[in-house]
């Protein structure tokens, strides 16, 4: 009798709570505006660890990080929940703060060599997918030195080389695995990737090197031919300290300009540079100034055979657009090259070859291009161009 009332008792209490909770809000209760973000509060519900952790906001998240980091407790114990706290950043792919848990876990030097080996390993692939390879690399290289059969560090190693392009060292990684793993997949494919990289890597090698030494020898036959025809080379910014005396020994040193290949840089200031055609003659990028008008012409291929009338007649077919006095035509211009050292002028006749004038004692060919003034023969500016300067012909 005594249980049964006990029983009828309760029901009643209960109802009466039903019945209070129905018409009654609960104090403590989230609401409908800030239930999720309560509950993000809770460790056991959290989506992401917040970025600084206030007491007073996360006591509990608190309460479970000074347990992780207390002190007191044995070195081991602190390393392991600190590989565990990497491991939950290391699945949120907060690479950065894993590392910083990996670390701090390594510091405690503790004498598990596994949990060690587990805590270099993971903090290598957190900084493999930071992209710090070489971190990685060095990571994955001391837990396979504690264990040298951790299959997570092979792997870690091998890729480490492979993104490091370090093809040969990758394999040497995949090797020692496959001894202690020799069916491993990973392995296996990744051993398969650096031979094929190291491969093409080694025939792309092969290839410029061969390419290099094709057009060395290009180079070298150009510069015998330059020298056999006499042609002196002046590198940019370089001056001939020749003597002022035309007669001058033609074979001195003073006389001739020194071949190098700095000699035929011409191509980076204009796009083209001499070369030696299928008929072995040398084809000249040559500038055309004219000081009157402050313009000029370039010519990429100048073949050294030919007359400089031929060039003439076909850029003045027709007169440019600045010549408004229309007085520029071939039969009344006149070609000069400067000597720069002497600051002399010299006059080369319209019908003469490029290679004539290029083979002359007191021609440079600055920065491999060979430039030339042109006049107008007896017209006013050029008669002011010309006081004061002396002038010697071809």
């Amino acid at each position: 009798m005594a249980s049964s009332a006990m029983q009828s008792d309760s029901d009643d209490d209960m109802d009466e709570f039903m019945d209070k909770f129905k018409t009654q809000r609960y104090n403590n209760a989230f609401s409908e505006n800030n239930w999720e973000e309560e509950f993000n509060k809770v460790p056991m519900f959290m989506k992401s660890a917040p970025e600084e952790i206030d007491p007073k906001s996360y006591p509990e998240l608190s309460c479970l990080q000074s347990i992780i980091h207390d002190e007191d407790r044995p070195p081991e114990e602190q390393a392991r929940s600190l590989k565990d706290e990497g491991n939950a950043f290391f699945k949120e792919k907060n690479y950065q703060k894993a590392v910083l848990s990996y670390t701090a876990g390594l510091k405690k030097k503790c004498g598990d060599q596994e949990l060690n080996t587990v805590l270099l390993t993971n903090r290598a692939a957190s900084h493999f997918y930071l992209g710090n390879m070489r971190s990685a690399l060095n990571d994955a290289a001391a837990a396979k030195k504690l264990k040298p059969d951790h299959l997570k560090a092979l792997i870690r190693g091998a890729q480490c080389c492979i993104q490091l392009r370090n093809f040969s060292e990758a394999m040497q990684w995949c090797d020692e695995g496959l001894k202690v793993h020799p069916t491993d997949k990973k392995l296996l494919e990744l051993r398969a990737t650096a031979d094929k990289h190291k491969r093409a890597a080694e025939r792309d090698a092969r290839k410029a090197k061969a390419k290099e030494k094709k057009l060395h020898g290009e180079k070298e036959a150009l510069l015998a031919a330059i020298k056999d025809r006499g042609i002196k080379l002046q590198p940019v910014n370089s001056r001939q300290r020749g003597s002022d005396s035309e007669d001058e020994d033609e074979g001195s040193p003073a006389a001739i300009a020194q071949l190098s290949l700095d000699g035929l840089s011409s191509k980076e200031v204009t796009g083209a540079q001499v070369f030696l055609d299928e008929q072995g003659a040398l084809q000249w990028p040559v500038l055309f100034l004219y000081p009157e008008h402050q313009q000029s012409d370039f010519i990429s291929a100048f073949c050294e055979n030919t007359c400089f009338i031929d060039h003439l007649a076909a850029m003045f077919e027709e007169l440019p657009p600045w010549d408004a006095d229309r007085k520029y035509l071939p039969k009344n211009l006149q070609l000069y090259f400067e000597d720069e050292e002497t600051e002399q002028l010299y006059q080369v006749d319209p019908e003469t070859s490029l290679l004539k004038a290029l083979q002359h004692k007191r021609f440079f060919v600055k920065a491999g291009t060979p430039s030339f003034i042109l006049l107008v023969n007896g017209s006013s500016f050029s008669k002011q161009f010309l006081v004061g300067k002396k002038v010697h012909k071809l």
